[in-house]
């Protein structure tokens, strides 16, 4: 029996799954870090951490599943995108790795939509402007830590890191590189626009490969502690938000893959690059001729989150006190109330905005607020908030590839009947939830199997991934939702210019 190895180097843990050549899960193992806000829109880590978690969860599962470690064929790798981290000449961090959750560039992401040239550069990179993008943070850098510039030997990513480490080479593969910023997807290159905006060079880049590319000679240290010879081909792969459609057989035509975890995603697959007219949706490469359209949202789960800690404490206690799920029980509440919330509405902006707005000011608001509405109302006004925004989202993506066929959902929220049905309804589509254990890291091993050559085609992941649900929507439910929907998107357009000033007096008078 052959396997390999997926890794997914994530924004709060990285997680590894061993399979065989079927996709069967032999193992895994999943490794958390601690996420630096220390000031104001900071959300930093230390590639330390993640390299040691990439380390510890690797020997776990090579440890778990008892396998003889030369029938381990392959290691492929998953990761976050849009991080940046800075080098030195010998070769070692100026800074941590500042995430896509870092909004410190905002400032200059917004220069750059104001005075044309930020339009200029997405039209031909794909990724829109927002501080979320190393384009923004090295301007950002530049400006306000100028020696900090200066020292820098090269600009790079939490995986590049991480191979770095693993084999003394800096190289990036073509789908991290299509969320910098900097990357020509056209003509699959570093976009010298961009580097002459930023002041920086090829050379001060990692040299750019396919995802399929492999690479083997890891250093012996590393490969004595993981029991891997060095001919054990590691392959470079993609990103964690194309790998996760790949991962859920969300790649032909029509099949949108959404995803809510913490943040959330929707995305479909296209043959060739294409960008959005507005520059509101990212264009990201899975392979040379396989391209993922569609659009990151910061509010997910994490605003379910906020609903539980903030809004329902007692209920928290309780659930802590009968050790069952505080989610469940908030779910529960939610399921009493009609569809619509009774005219409450919310926009789930708590972390500033990506998709479908794009502004890193952005905030949160209950609308339509009455004596009537109960704490039972917000909860579920709440839930409904992400997918109107995940909706339109989707509203945006039609533009481009036609309406969809069908919806594969994952995340945290697919555990919730509630949430799928919602999704159904508001979507009105058929929501399908796959069987899909880490969808990213089985994206990353089907990528890896067949740069290997154990698959002839992608379309092989369709015999790994089973279906547990299908939720059909219901009419009744899609009806209210068609008549507040215009509602919730003109309040979001009314609400926007208010955004930075908000935003502003509360980065003012925050302790």
């Amino acid at each position: 029996m052959e396997y390999i190895i997926g890794v997914d180097i994530g924004t709060t843990s990285t997680k590894s799954v061993l399979y065989d050549m079927k996709g069967k899960v032999l193992a895994y193992a999943n490794v958390g870090y601690k996420l630096y806000q220390d000031i104001p829109d900071m959300a930093e880590e230390d590639p330390e951490d993640i390299f040691e978690a990439v380390l510890n969860v690797m020997g776990q599962v090579i440890r778990k599943s008892k396998v003889n470690t030369e029938s381990i064929k392959g290691v492929s790798f998953s990761s976050a995108m849009h991080s940046l981290i800075l080098m030195d000449q010998n070769n070692h961090p100026l800074t941590r790795a500042i995430t896509w959750a870092d909004n410190r560039a905002a400032k200059y992401s917004e220069e750059l939509k104001k005075n044309g040239i930020g339009s200029q550069i997405y039209a031909k990179t794909g990724t829109p402007i927002h501080p979320m993008a190393p384009l923004s943070k090295i301007i950002w850098l530049r400006h306000e830590k100028p020696e900090l510039f200066k020292e820098t030997k090269k600009f790079i990513d939490l995986k590049t890191y991480v191979f770095f480490k693993l084999f003394g080479v800096y190289k990036m593969e073509y789908s991290i590189a299509s969320a910098t910023g900097m990357f020509n997807i056209f003509k699959l290159q570093w976009e010298k626009q961009a580097l002459d905006l930023l002041q920086i060079n090829a050379n001060q880049l990692p040299e750019l490969v396919e995802p399929t590319a492999t690479i083997t000679g890891i250093k012996q240290k590393y490969g004595e502690l993981l029991g891997l010879s060095a001919d054990v081909p590691f392959i470079f792969g993609a990103s964690d938000g194309v790998l996760s459609n790949l991962g859920v057989n969300a790649i032909d035509p029509g099949v949108v893959a959404v995803t809510i975890g913490t943040s959330g995603a929707v995305r479909v697959v296209v043959d060739k690059p294409v960008v959005d007219p507005d520059g509101k949706l990212f264009c990201y490469a899975l392979t040379k001729d396989k391209w993922v359209v569609g659009g990151p949202v910061n509010n997910g789960g994490i605003v379910f989150r906020w609903v539980k800690d903030q809004l329902f404490a007692p209920e928290k206690i309780t659930a802590e006190q009968m050790q069952v799920s505080t989610y469940d029980i908030l779910t529960q509440i939610a399921e009493k109330i009609p569809a619509g919330s009774d005219g409450l509405l919310f926009h789930p902006y708590l972390g500033g905005e990506r998709a479908p707005i794009w502004n890193a000011y952005a905030r949160g608001s209950f609308f339509g607020l009455t004596r009537k509405h109960t704490r039972a109302h917000m909860v579920r006004a709440a839930l409904e908030g992400i997918v109107y925004n995940l909706y339109v989202v989707m509203l945006t993506i039609e533009k481009i590839t036609g309406k969809p066929k069908s919806i594969q959902a994952t995340g945290g929220f697919a555990r919730s009947k509630l949430w799928r049905q919602m999704l159904a309804d508001i979507f009105e589509q058929d929501v399908t939830i796959p069987e899909s254990f880490e969808s990213s890291c089985l994206g990353a091993a089907v990528l890896g199997m067949y740069a290997l050559g154990y698959i002839d085609d992608l379309s092989a992941v369709k015999g790994m991934v089973g279906v547990t649900d299908v939720h059909h929507p219901n009419v009744k439910n899609f009806e209210v939702y068609r008549e507040l929907l215009p509602i919730w998107i003109r309040v979001s357009e009314v609400l926007e210019p208010e955004y930075k000033e908000i935003a502003e007096f509360q980065k003012k008078h925050s302790n």
